[in-house]
């Protein structure tokens, strides 16, 4: 037994040892197989490596940047406009503006709803339009956000959904100025006004930069400036905003109180051919994009025409002075207080029998005109119509000015004639009238219109001679005068030379005599010029209706106050009342 118990026993531990080779050449292999492995992996991951960084490093940059880099645009900032001291009436203001690749964010559609509410917006009317543009990469959702509004879409980092900077333009004085500026576009170019004039002035050029930029948009890096950004250059206006805010004060208020239709009041200054001064009512604010209309936003004092009335009388008279027919001293015969033209019956409202050319003026006779037209040729006439500026734009460069209309004398008839010393059968802008008041207040020489700042006065035409401007400021100042139309054209401390202006407005087929123009032209002060003005109100229906009535008021508060803010010496003296000091808030 024990014999077999030990044969037993040698050959157990014979078959273990065996195994226990068998077991460990088997690890080993494994071993060596898995170290194999891992080697050839390390070697081809070493090699891969290798081939990216050599061979393929360029294409992976390219598809590096097409993920990450971008070519950002820098927004050029619009230049400002100013007035003539430098009181800001348009500037550029940074807003943000929404938009998104449709693509991206409709991968992270479970965002929309959170980004509706942000934007205020109906989440399946969000949803719908961005559905209908996957074939688009970019989309605006919202423009010109107020920052903080704009901090939280930012901070909802949705991905597709960007933030552009922009810029929104402001004008401070509302619509004290709105119908000089304009307004300008949602992409801020200029849409009417100077801004629309000055567009290439103000806009600037945009720039271009290469960033780089993370999944949510924000850019990290600054790589490169493409191009660089030109920002719009500044506008310096003629415009005073102290005697702009007083003639929109004043307009505004004999609009309100004379229930009138419109009307428009124009400041020049005589020695510059400034515009110190243009508005019009009804008015509107060009920072609320919802009374952008034309109605509202015409200059009328630019586009309309209008036949003017007797204001048109005294250019008449400076044809008649410039022929030599006619002085200072000349008498015209109104008797019998009426005159036939034809068929045509012409009436005073009273007979003022023989008068000399100042109570011709000052009491607007339209026989007395009448002779006074017929008695020139009419080549002579039109040519000194025509020489102060009528039936031609000026030289503002406004955009949408009219030249009104001047017919040629070669079709004018003796009835025809007749109407146009009285006003009607031409038409003119307002601004057109005030520059034919300033060139007489100039003695006759026609300077530029500007809306801009001058640094010197520039060389003008003469359009008539001094001699006959300087007589027909005189005679003009009897229309002012205590007996004149115009007496409430009157400015305490001042001479003032002026003409009123009253005309039936044009109907199809004639003529509305229940519908009225009230105008007065005027000049202040007479002695030494320093500034003319025209007030235009059209259809007054507070029961008054002409023009010494209705608009001469108007001249005397806007040229009184005005004389007063750009410190003019008084040339008169103060035998009423004791004129205070004018003080104008400008907000």
């Amino acid at each position: 037994m024990k014999v077999f118990s030990g044969r037993r026993s040698a050959r157990a531990r014979g078959s273990d040892e065996s195994g226990s080779r068998e077991k460990s050449g088997s690890f080993r292999w494994r071993a060596n197989f898995v170290l194999g492995l891992v080697v050839c992996a390390a070697l081809g991951l070493v090699w891969r490596a290798v081939e990216l960084q050599l061979k393929d490093h360029k294409f992976l940059a390219r598809q590096g940047d097409a993920r990450f880099s971008r070519v950002a645009e820098i927004t050029a900032v619009r230049g400002t406009i100013t007035d003539r001291y430098g009181e800001p009436l348009a500037v550029s203001t940074p807003v943000d503006s929404v938009w998104v690749n449709p693509k991206e964010l409709a991968l992270a559609s479970d965002q929309i709803p959170r980004l509706a509410k942000a934007l205020r917006r109906d989440k399946t009317e969000l949803a719908r339009r961005l559905t209908s543009n996957l074939d688009r990469e970019f989309l605006y959702l919202a423009r010109h956000m107020q920052p903080a509004e704009a901090q939280k879409i930012r901070s909802l980092e949705i991905p597709g959904v960007y933030l552009m900077r922009e810029y929104r333009r402001y004008y401070p004085s509302g619509e004290v100025a709105g119908h000089i500026l304009g307004f300008t576009s949602v992409d801020d170019e200029g849409q009417e006004g100077l801004e629309l004039a000055f567009d290439h002035w103000l806009a600037g050029e945009d720039g271009a930069k290469r960033v780089i930029q993370d999944r949510y948009g924000k850019i990290v890096q600054n790589v490169e400036e493409i191009r660089a950004m030109r920002p719009g250059r500044n506008l310096v206006l003629s415009i005073d905003l102290r005697i702009q805010y007083l003639a929109y004060r004043e307009l505004k208020a004999a609009i309100r109180d004379q229930r009138a239709k419109s009307g428009s009041v124009i400041v020049l200054d005589v020695a510059t051919g400034e515009v110190l001064a243009m508005v019009n009512q009804p008015t509107y604010n060009p920072n609320d994009r919802d009374q952008l209309k034309a109605k509202t936003y015409r200059n009328r004092a630019v586009t309309d025409i209008v036949e003017p009335g007797s204001s048109i009388k005294p250019f008449v008279v400076a044809a008649g002075l410039a022929s030599g027919k006619f002085d200072e001293r000349s008498i015209i015969d109104t008797n019998p207080g009426y005159v036939k033209i034809g068929a045509k019956l012409l009436e005073d409202r009273q007979n003022l029998g023989a008068v000399g050319l100042a109570t011709i003026l000052a009491k607007s006779s339209n026989v007395g005109m009448t002779k006074v037209a017929l008695a020139l040729e009419p080549a002579q006439m039109y040519g000194t119509l025509n020489a102060l500026g009528f039936g031609l734009v000026t030289t503002s460069g406004y955009p949408g000015e009219s030249a009104g209309l001047l017919p040629h004398y070669s079709h004018w008839r003796p009835v025809g004639i007749s109407s146009m010393s009285r006003g009607y059968g031409l038409s003119v802008t307002p601004l057109q009238l005030a520059h034919a008041y300033a060139t007489v207040a100039s003695l006759g020489v026609s300077r530029p219109v500007s809306f801009l700042r001058l640094e010197r006065v520039p060389p003008g035409q003469k359009a008539l001679d001094a001699g006959v401007s300087r007589t027909l400021i005189h005679l003009l100042e009897a229309v002012v005068s205590p007996d004149g139309g115009g007496k409430l054209a009157s400015i305490p401390g001042y001479t003032v030379a002026g003409k009123t202006g009253t005309a039936w407005k044009a109907t199809a087929g004639g003529y509305a005599t229940d519908r009225y123009l009230a105008v007065f032209g005027g000049i202040a002060p007479a002695s030494n010029p320093r500034l003319a003005a025209v007030v235009v109100i059209d259809e007054p229906g507070a029961g008054k209706y002409y023009g010494g009535e209705v608009a001469a008021p108007v001249f005397s508060g806007v040229v009184g106050g005005s004389l007063r803010l750009l410190a003019v010496p008084p040339d008169a003296p103060v035998t009423d009342e004791v004129t205070a000091p004018v003080q104008v808030a400008i907000r």
